[in-house]
């Protein structure tokens, strides 16, 4: 064929392939020579293999969690032996049933095995064919078959006659045995002919358990579910290809439901799937408490760990709380504060951590407060304060084991939640000194430990639980100091012994300052209903990692993500302790500490000597150029007056007793002598103690006369 272009010189082909030679001779030499390795070559793929894939695998448990775990043994066990004697029960109960059904089937039992016997013993079953032999006109096989059967019924005819045999020997055997033996007989018989006459439709004994249908988990339904959420990186990945969802696990039972390990396509975080779990509920064709997806983010941001129970977590039957009935209970040790989905117990440490609760209103958080103060409360050892801001009284069993305790939704009882947190920072103030001063192989790591808190006085576990914070940390005039002390003892107070327990129904930056969310180590966060919520309660960037509080429906009452109290963040159901339990918990830790001396609860009760003074007392420690005076500063100085008296007097205490006498407490401007700084606080009018006390001259003077 002639060249297109005849003035052009022909390709060289051998000086070309001589080229090529070159190229792969100089790259085997750069090889050679420790060079350069080529990205996708076979020897820098090496390394990732087999071995470096084993080393960062999940090594799954070999004894299964309840094994390992005492108290989901005992739940286990309760479990199994609970539910074999409901069942023993159940047909126990309904045994003349039974035995009716059976005699009633009896006679056609007996009639079907007569006929059933009939039948083997002629060799009925093989008529058929010898009678289509004869259609056919088939002499030799029908002879044979003839001979086959002769031989059948003939051997069968002497084993029916040595069955008549015995049967007449037994009965009369029966004749001369014992009335029992004849009836064990007769039951026996009337059992067996029933259970032959059974319909096949109607079985004998009725279901004691009525177990849920619930379809099994698979590879299809997940993929299916998925492809429904509308992610668009995971219907693009679909369309190119069928395997874009991998499974890294197979899918499994865990507990009462299922486990699936399910690694997205690439792109797709597991904060996609979990906004949408509503769409993946029903994608599953399960209700929305039964699905339950979560990350792991150790593994992967697309790493998906989708639990799928057989009924929804808030309505399945939670197991009671493991220290619903003991008698004491070191805090030092983790105590259990819920379940997680599958059922199993999840535990919470008290020491060297915080605690912040957060939800919308009416979903858990002050039967959640309520669990870490009752652990507290039955540690004789511990001391336990109490405050709530609501003024319902959610925490009023607590008050009777509880040294400080206010409840209300007033000035005062805010005030009083101030006054407690500046106790609690001198009081950290007091514990840091006591430990700079404890020798070092006595206190070698500068903190409290079970151990201290025991021995040394003064170094105690102190538990201060504040319920509706919020109100606290918004009030105009209080809000700001308490804000900054909280932070405080938060930083400090855990090393020290001193921890703090804060729930609010309105976690924001305005209710809950920013100093006291970020450096709170334990969290817990129910329902909430924004991005900023729940960021405020689980830290920072906390939803755009998939831990979304959000998720929670409105049946998940209870249930909310717990943070810091594991390595991953956990979905826990709290337990839940109704009133009259409570009071019996707190009347048990009652009767514990005063067993035990430990006892420190301040009651109302006022010495009759108090009360026949006060009046007087209290106006002769105010000087006559002081208009008013702090409730603080009345206290020191009658604490001064008559130690004897006044020296445990409280300013709840104060106001008690000055109260009937129409003595109002009021805002008092002054001087903070350890700070040197003006402050509002609560206080009382010299002229109104002064006209309080004539006003009882005068009615006892109109009484004597």
């Amino acid at each position: 064929m002639p060249s297109p272009n005849p003035d052009r010189a022909p390709f060289d082909w051998e000086r070309h392939e001589q080229d090529l030679a070159n190229v792969v001779q100089l790259h085997q030499d750069a090889d050679a020579e420790d060079g350069p390795t080529l990205v996708d070559s076979p020897e820098a793929q090496q390394p990732t293999t087999r071995t470096t894939a084993a080393r960062r695998g999940e090594r799954r448990p070999i004894v299964p969690s309840w094994l390992r775990s005492r108290a989901e043994f005992a739940y286990t066990l309760r479990w199994a032996i609970g539910y074999s004697a409901h069942v023993a029960a159940y047909h126990a109960v309904r045994l003349p049933k039974y035995a009716g059904k059976l005699a009633l089937r009896a006679p056609s039992g007996l009639l079907k095995s007569l006929g059933g016997y009939v039948r083997w013993l002629f060799d009925l079953e093989g008529e058929a064919v010898r009678q289509a032999t004869v259609r056919t006109e088939d002499a030799e096989a029908y002879l044979k078959l003839s001979r086959q059967r002769d031989r059948r019924v003939r051997w069968r005819g002497m084993v029916t006659l040595s069955l008549l045999v015995a049967l007449v020997a037994l009965a009369g055997l029966l004749v001369v045995a014992p009335h029992w033996a004849r009836w064990c007989t007769l039951a026996f018989a009337v059992l067996v002919c029933g259970a032959v006459g059974a319909p096949a439709d109607r079985p004998l004994l009725d279901t004691a358990v009525v177990a849920p249908r619930v379809a099994a988990l698979t590879s299809a339904i997940v993929i299916r579910a998925l492809s429904v959420l509308s992610v668009a990186g995971i219907s693009q990945a679909l369309a190119r290809d069928s395997k874009a969802i991998g499974f890294p696990a197979p899918i499994t039972r865990d507990g009462p439901g299922w486990r699936a390990d399910v690694d997205l396509p690439p792109g797709v975080t597991v904060g996609e799937v979990m906004d949408r779990r509503d769409k993946l509920a029903s994608g599953l064709g399960r209700p929305l408490g039964c699905v339950w997806p979560e990350g792991n983010a150790d593994v992967s941001p697309s790493r998906l760990v989708l639990w799928v129970g057989d009924e929804p977590m808030a309505a399945a039957r939670q197991q009671a709380w493991p220290l619903l009935k003991a008698s004491t209970v070191d805090m030092a040790k983790p105590f259990p504060f819920g379940t997680d989905p599958r059922g199993r117990v999840v535990y919470m440490e008290l020491p060297y951590t915080n605690l912040l609760i957060g939800s919308i209103p009416g979903y858990g958080e002050t039967a959640a407060i309520q669990l870490p103060m009752l652990v507290a409360a039955l540690d004789p050892y511990a001391e336990l304060w109490g405050y709530e801001f609501k003024g319902t009284g959610g925490l009023d069993p607590l008050m009777k084991v509880c040294s400080r305790y206010a409840s209300g939704a007033d000035d005062d009882t805010a005030e009083a939640g101030l006054i407690a947190l500046r106790e609690l920072r001198t009081e950290c103030q007091k514990r840091a000194a006591i430990i700079k001063n404890l020798p070092k192989d006595v206190c070698p790591d500068n903190k409290v430990t079970p151990e201290l808190a025991r021995r040394i006085k003064g170094l105690h576990w102190l538990v201060a639980g504040f319920d509706e914070c919020q109100e606290l940390f918004a009030h105009p005039e209080f809000g700001k100091e308490a804000g900054e002390l909280a932070e405080k003892i938060i930083k400090l107070g855990r090393a020290l012994g001193v921890i703090l327990l804060l729930a609010t129904q309105r976690p924001d930056a305005k209710s809950l300052p920013t100093g006291v969310s970020a450096n709170v180590g334990t969290r817990y966060c129910l329902r909430v209903m924004g991005q900023l919520e729940n960021d405020m309660v689980l830290g920072t960037s906390s939803y755009r990692n998939g831990i979304r509080a959000t998720m929670f429906a409105k049946k998940d009452k209870g249930v909310g993500y717990l943070v810091g109290a594991a390595d991953e963040a956990q979905i826990v159901r709290t337990f839940y302790l109704d009133g009259p339990t409570v009071e019996k918990v707190c009347a048990r830790a009652y009767a514990v500490r005063e067993t035990a001396g430990t006892l420190t609860t301040r009651q109302p009760a006022d010495p009759a000597g108090r009360r026949e003074t006060l009046l007087e007392d209290a106006l002769s420690v105010i000087r006559t150029d002081e208009a008013k005076v702090w409730m603080e500063t009345l206290i020191e100085r009658l604490a001064a007056l008559r130690p004897e008296v006044y020296g445990d007097l409280t300013r709840d205490q104060l106001g008690a007793a000055l109260k009937p006498y129409g003595i109002a407490t009021g805002q008092v401007w002054g001087t903070d002598p350890t700070t040197g700084k003006g402050a509002n606080r609560r206080g009382i009018d010299r002229a109104a103690l002064a006209e309080a006390i004539a006003d009882r001259n005068r009615r006892r003077g109109d009484s004597a006369a």
